[in-house]
């Protein structure tokens, strides 16, 4: 699997659950995609929770889990910034992030919303973006990940906790190559 399948399956995985049977493809192909690039995959966890459940109860616990609960919402910035107004900031430049490199979003989502940043690096990774991709994984979603997944760990256990943990290994895994480029 590409790195750019990699995101955009991880993308698929952490957006509103439309059906199970491409969340337990994406599953797979992300854990072995990880074991491939010598990290431990987290995910058999949400696979068994995934292929055991119906659809409506995969939605349901996804609601419980991002919509009526902020500590753990998919937002970066809100999980970098809070209310402060350096969070505006952290989206304008996310969406001229995105601009200048032609990446159009699909949808209503703020630019902040994880599966949407999964979305474009995958998008960066398909172009052969690499340098801007890594700087903006290291400076820009790297951060949020890793507090987001802080907040799942005091939250106790999600079905989707894995799923956070996986986005982090590969987004530590993609930043860790330096490269110049500095776009946040």
């Amino acid at each position: 699997m590409s790195l750019a399948e990699c995101y955009a399956s991880l993308a698929r995985m952490l957006d509103y659950p439309g059906g199970k049977e491409g969340i337990v493809a994406d599953c797979g192909r992300v854990g072995e995609a990880l074991q491939g690039r010598d990290l431990k995959s987290p995910l058999e966890p949400f696979g068994r929770f995934v292929e055991t459940s119906t659809t409506a109860r995969l939605q349901e616990e996804y609601v419980a889990t991002f919509d009526f609960n902020p500590a753990v919402a998919l937002y970066l910035g809100h999980h970098l910034f809070g209310d402060h107004q350096k969070k505006g900031a952290y989206l304008i430049r996310l969406k001229q992030e995105f601009g200048r490199h032609g990446f159009t979003p699909s949808g209503n989502e703020l630019p902040d919303h994880l599966p949407l940043v999964l979305g474009f690096l995958a998008y960066l990774a398909r172009n052969a973006e690499d340098g801007v991709r890594r700087s903006f994984v290291s400076e820009c979603v790297l951060p949020g990940v890793e507090r987001l997944g802080a907040a799942f760990s005091a939250r106790g256990d999600s079905p989707w906790k894995p799923v956070v943990e996986a986005a982090r290994l590969l987004c530590a895994a993609d930043s860790a190559v330096p490269e110049e480029g500095k776009p946040c």
